[in-house]
């Protein structure tokens, strides 16, 4: 069962969906006590959680790849429509990573403007300075964040290219000589995904980093 919280928190989500206006969400979630910077921090969550997921499903889709080159016997069919299947879940998972990055930007944007704005009404000199330092230094660990984000997001589309291009091959070569040439790929299949997961991690580690910040201010 959702919590009460959770509840508000979609319900808050569907009511976005419709309207398209991030500011009128920004505005109703922080009537009651949800502020930007913590859906900043929500989304954050979210998007590691994403990336983690989807780090862990092109691992299983190379390592159904990989099995799939060494076949000896069974149906061909079969294979293929597992393959398939691993495609069509990395698939998923590539949107899930794009929209939750999407979802910070949009909350960042935001919280950013309205600090930067307010920093400008403080009377008091030392107050005002404390928060311009907090400010850039959040500014500046959220731009390592996000960069890290979108390096990582951007090696998913040249992998999921190359997948599609062996799961349609397969698909209409279902024989010995497919799988010969499948094997060829896989070389180029074990770099390309190594790298994403390596990005996929530093993405990851570099959220953590942004949450641990956040929660000490």
């Amino acid at each position: 069962m959702m919590s009460r919280k959770a509840w508000t928190a979609w319900g808050m989500g569907f009511f976005l969906l419709l309207t398209g206006c991030q500011t009128a969400y920004f505005s109703a979630m922080e009537k009651i006590g949800y502020h930007k910077r913590d859906i900043l921090v929500s989304r954050v969550e979210e998007a590691r959680t994403s990336q983690q997921e989807a780090k862990e499903q092109f691992q299983t889709a190379l390592q159904k790849f990989t099995e799939l080159t060494g076949f000896k016997g069974g149906s061909l069919e079969d294979k293929y429509q597992k393959l398939n299947s691993e495609y069509e879940n990395s698939k998923a998972r590539a949107e899930a990573v794009r929209n939750r990055i999407a979802a910070v930007e949009d909350v960042a944007e935001a919280l950013f403007a309205e600090w930067k704005n307010e920093i400008g009404q403080y009377s008091n000199a030392g107050l005002r300075q404390s928060s311009q330092r907090k400010f850039d230094e959040t500014r500046q660990h959220y731009s390592r964040l996000i960069a890290a984000m979108k390096k990582a997001e951007s090696k998913i589309p040249p992998v999921l290219t190359a997948f599609n291009d062996q799961v349609l091959y397969l698909k209409h070569n279902l024989n010995a000589q497919a799988i010969a040439a499948l094997r060829d790929e896989l070389a180029t299949v074990e770099t390309d995904i190594g790298a994403l997961i390596r990005d996929m991690e530093s993405s990851i580690r570099e959220a953590d980093s942004f949450l641990d910040a956040m929660a000490r201010e």
